[in-house]
């Protein structure tokens, strides 16, 4: 079966001008249910994360700026949401949400968070609307317990995973792969195991082609025991910050290669949602419920 992570309180309410595209975290699952892809029973409610695991990933004193709500003004601009504490009580439980997710695909091959997917939280600071890096501390939470001894983030959300590069520059357990518009945000981007930066309007045809020719030969040379996809939707061409023009039918054979590809290995993979910004919020919803669909399709 597969177990998805959501929880009401990733519904938090922002301010009127950070509400949009947020509430598709409310209408995927409505959408998914609405269809028949997916029924109630495979919906579980991340607990929050403890503190202990969030400092095997983040520095203490970030984390007791979080805690203490005394980030700087800089540093709240950096991370582009205003803080308050329900903010912060939300990013426990949706990073905790991948770290089951990981659990729940060690059991079942798969297992996805409806949320997630912020890879531009760095050990000591958080920046483009990300406060805890919720890949980086589920690889963190498989490593510690010797759940896993070597894994791949294959992140194809349409901005470089910097953050997640700079968490793992260090430690050859993790292998950082992401391909994104190399023009995009982060304009300074930290290297990543490999990098791939795609130019401003690639369509499907050569982004596919990319990801094809690089993810099989990736995984032959980095042998992982555990993927953490990271599905960005913001790759699309409707997308306002995405610069890429994938069509939704491009995206979601992106997905289906990515989810093949890891079945035809054994290999767990727990995904993401990551970044979905299109002017239509039609556009965005599908994209991402794209997403599960095609993996209930593959591994179900």
């Amino acid at each position: 079966m597969l177990k998805i992570a959501f929880s009401p309180i990733y519904k938090y309410e922002l301010p009127e001008k950070h509400r949009f595209p947020m509430i598709k975290y409310e209408l995927i699952p409505e959408q998914l249910l609405y269809e028949g892809t997916v029924s109630e029973d495979q919906f579980f409610h991340p607990d929050p994360l403890t503190e202990e695991e969030i400092l095997w990933t983040h520095d203490a004193a970030y984390w007791e700026k979080l805690k203490t709500q005394t980030l700087s003004k800089k540093e709240i601009r950096a991370i582009g949401f205003p803080m308050s504490e329900k903010l912060i009580h939300r990013g426990r439980h949706i990073a905790n949400g991948t770290v089951q997710c990981a659990l729940f695909s060690r059991q079942h091959g798969v297992a996805m968070n409806v949320a997630g997917g912020t890879h531009h939280s760095f050990t000591h600071k958080g920046e483009g609307f990300c406060v805890f890096n919720d890949i980086a501390i589920a690889s963190n939470y498989l490593l510690h317990h010797g759940i896993a001894q070597k894994i791949l983030v294959v992140d194809l959300d349409v901005h470089q995973g910097n953050g997640t590069a700079q968490i793992f520059q260090h430690d050859d357990r993790v292998f950082t792969f992401s391909m994104h518009g190399e023009k995009n945000y982060p304009h300074r981007k930290v290297p990543s195991n490999l990098d791939i930066g795609l130019p401003d309007k690639t369509e499907d045809g050569p982004y596919l082609k990319a990801l094809r020719e690089t993810l099989p030969r990736l995984i032959d040379d980095v042998q992982p025991d555990q993927v953490f996809y990271l599905s960005g939707v913001d790759v699309i061409y409707s997308d306002k910050l995405g610069r890429l023009s994938l069509s939704l039918q491009g995206c979601r054979e992106r997905d289906e290669f990515v989810l093949k590809t890891c079945k035809a290995n054994n290999l767990p993979v727990a995904i993401s949602m990551g970044g979905g910004y299109s002017e239509r919020l039609a556009h965005i919803v599908e994209a991402h419920a794209n997403t599960f669909r095609v993996a209930e399709e593959v591994f179900f």
